[in-house]
């Protein structure tokens, strides 16, 4: 069945809605993931696993609504590039979903073990990369490039957080290798953390590509580095 332009721009717009409100839940459970390992409150952990069920249910009913307008409607040129892009997005943000799942994981995983050492850097990575992405879902509602190509360059922060806390648990380690395994679950938050501002970099060349029908990585300082090792 055709729509008019009209009633497809609506059903895009209720889509792009529904993408919003995936990246709102996906951004409270990063930051519920961390509160409730700081407090070392493990229902809020199995909470935070529950709705995990949710991000992939709100997931999927996305990619239906996307793949619907795709094969009634035929879309062209920027509208198909739109409508694959939030297929990919939803994608990256129930992954995001993911990480926050892991991070309750190891906080029940835990047990009674207390924290090998008061949560800093680790709140600051959570904040960093919801603040991006927060932004980054924003640049792609509205086709702001400019944003889209700017965001990534603050990955470069959440890096930096990231080796202060690898460096810091390693200190740990070689002071009483017995901490090793409390350093590793920490190490592992740090880890799920960093990943959710790659992805939000992912979606960000998402929303450049939507409007120049472009596909191009967007390299940050330390993605640089790398690669000359």
């Amino acid at each position: 069945m055709v729509t008019t332009r009209k009633s497809f721009d609506q059903h895009i717009q209720e889509v792009k809605d529904e993408v919003l409100v995936l990246g709102s839940m996906v951004e409270q459970a990063i930051l519920d993931s961390v509160e409730a390992l700081k407090k070392r409150d493990i229902e809020a952990s199995r909470k935070i696993m529950e709705l995990d069920r949710h991000i992939n249910d709100k997931r999927f009913d996305i990619e239906h609504r996307v793949m619907i307008l795709i094969a009634t409607q035929q879309p062209m040129a920027h509208d198909l590039r739109l409508l694959a892009s939030i297929l990919e997005i939803a994608g990256e943000l129930e992954r995001m979903g993911d990480y926050a799942k892991g991070i309750a994981t190891i906080n029940i995983r835990m047990g009674d073990e207390p924290l090998l050492k008061p949560l800093i850097d680790i709140p600051r990575m959570a904040q960093k990369g919801v603040d991006m992405l927060h932004r980054a879902l924003t640049a792609f509602v509205n086709e702001d490039i400019e944003a889209a190509k700017k965001i990534p360059a603050e990955d470069d922060e959440v890096d930096a957080l990231y080796l202060q806390v690898y460096r810091e648990l390693m200190t740990y380690v070689m002071s009483d290798p017995k901490t090793i395994e409390r350093a590793n679950w920490l190490l592992w938050v740090a880890h799920n953390l960093e990943r959710v501002s790659d992805r939000v970099t992912n979606i960000c060349e998402r929303t450049i590509f939507i409007v120049t029908g472009e596909v191009k990585e967007i390299s940050t300082s330390y993605d640089e580095l790398e690669s000359m090792e």
